[in-house]
């Protein structure tokens, strides 16, 4: 006998043996008419899409939701989802207010700099103004010698000459006699020291050359010093060329240096395969008269 069996001599209960057989959970008991009537109600009532039940799924959906952003305990309490929290400023942002004020004004400082530098090398290179006329000394000394610029490589007048400075020397030997050396081409060692290097130094591009542009302009075509600087001009020339021809031959071998001599050989830059223009190819000499070296350069005191 089951332990749900009731009374014989009490009222039967039409639902009794239904529930305890659902409770038992029994297979045979799954097809029963209560159970069917039961299922066909559940079914009936999703099928239909009653209020009731379509209430009572979304205030399910709406806690289940809350839940899955909040978690339990925002769900319990009814607590709105968390707020993200903002992106951390980067750069001036980041800063403090003080420090971004120092930011500033050091930008200031160096943009209002960026622009005078600027507008110094423009006068420099501008045709004669009011403004170059009244502080053009201040521009040169701004500009120079650091910063110069000129117009050499572009309009109006580009460069279609090859310039190349060279020495001779009178060489008092060892033994007491004098010779005098051939015609060595120092631009050439130059070109060739800088040929294929990529970081050539400031000495090798432009000391000789600045050297020669420094003495031409201060010298007449005959050679003549023109004002103070010619004898400053002749002395700065003359002692690079003495200590570059005792690094090309040294003194200990070869005697020491007398008297040098220099030339200028200038030939045109031949136009294109392509042009029609013809120029001429032979080289123009400007020879300078013999100098005679002072006893400290003779000494090796440029070496």
């Amino acid at each position: 006998m089951d332990a749900y069996d009731e009374d014989p001599g009490g009222r039967p209960d039409p639902g009794g043996s239904a529930r305890a057989r659902l409770t038992k959970g029994s297979p045979a008991d799954a097809g029963s008419p209560a159970d069917t009537e039961s299922r066909a109600d559940t079914g009936s009532s999703a099928d239909t899409g009653a209020p009731a039940d379509t209430d009572s799924r979304a205030d399910v959906d709406s806690r289940t939701g809350a839940a899955a952003v909040g978690g339990p305990g925002a769900a319990a309490h009814g607590a709105e989802a968390p707020v993200p929290p903002p992106a951390p400023r980067t750069g001036v942002a980041a800063l403090s207010p003080r420090y971004q004020v120092a930011a500033a004004l050091a930008l200031a400082v160096i943009g209002v700099a960026a622009g005078v530098h600027l507008l110094m090398v423009f006068l420099s290179l501008a045709p004669a103004n009011t403004v170059t006329k009244q502080h053009g000394k201040a521009v040169e000394e701004w500009v120079f010698p650091e910063f110069e610029q000129n117009w050499k490589l572009f309009a109006p007048n580009p460069l279609q000459q090859n310039i190349a400075v060279q020495v001779r020397a009178v060489v008092r030997a060892k033994e007491g006699g004098l010779r005098t050396t051939g015609w060595t081409d120092l631009s050439a060692q130059d070109g060739a020291a800088i040929d294929g290097n990529p970081v050539p130094s400031h000495t090798q591009q432009n000391e000789l050359r600045r050297a020669w542009d420094f003495f031409t302009a201060t010298h007449s075509v005959d050679n003549r010093a023109v004002g103070m600087r010619g004898s400053l001009s002749e002395q700065y020339l003359r002692r690079i060329v003495v200590m570059r021809l005792y690094r090309t031959y040294p003194a200990d071998r070869d005697g020491v240096i007398q008297r040098v001599q220099i030339r200028s050989s200038t030939s045109n830059v031949q136009p294109p395969e392509w042009s029609h223009e013809r120029v001429s190819d032979k080289p123009v000499y400007r020879v300078l008269p013999w100098w005679t070296v002072t006893a400290d350069e003779a000494a090796g005191g440029v070496r």
